[in-house]
């Protein structure tokens, strides 16, 4: 398998939450260690609907989109972000992730995420692909009291 970069890929798992913009800088450094691209990857779903007049302007993967990008802007700068992979991916977020990390070098998530249809990186999903994935995985934890600062 060819790689643009010598030391191949690193995937970062990206939900929009404060943990994966930390998970996001952090696999970055790495990436520069290993000389390796930087994939953000982000998973959305179709969430069970209630109705049955579904919503016909709502576009989950274009949201999703936007919430990769809005993550990145806020991990990187706005053009800090340029020669990073983005993937978005209809799937449940574990499954989707799973997938990415195939001849990947490195998987890297942060330990809590968002719910919702947008969620990825629930403990579910780090401690799924630290269980399964098909390459080394790195799950990222935050200084409790700066992630209580900005939460607060």
């Amino acid at each position: 398998m060819n790689h643009t970069h010598e030391g191949g890929r690193i995937v970062v798992g990206v939900d929009g939450s404060e943990h994966s913009i930390h998970a996001l800088q952090q696999a970055q450094r790495y990436a520069a260690l290993l000389g390796a691209r930087l994939q953000a990857v982000t998973a959305w779903q179709y969430p069970l609907m209630l109705s049955a007049y579904p919503v016909m302007e709502w576009n989950p993967g274009r949201d999703a989109a936007e919430v990769l990008d809005n993550a990145l802007a806020s991990a990187f700068g706005q053009d800090g972000h340029a020669d990073v992979e983005k993937t978005v991916t209809q799937g449940q977020p574990a499954l989707v992730l799973l997938d990415a990390s195939r001849g990947a070098e490195l998987l890297v998530v942060g330990c809590r995420g968002k719910g919702g249809f947008a969620g990825l990186l629930l403990g579910s999903v780090s401690s799924a692909v630290a269980a399964h994935a098909h390459c080394s995985v790195l799950v990222t934890h935050m200084d409790e009291h700066r992630h209580e600062e900005n939460s607060g």
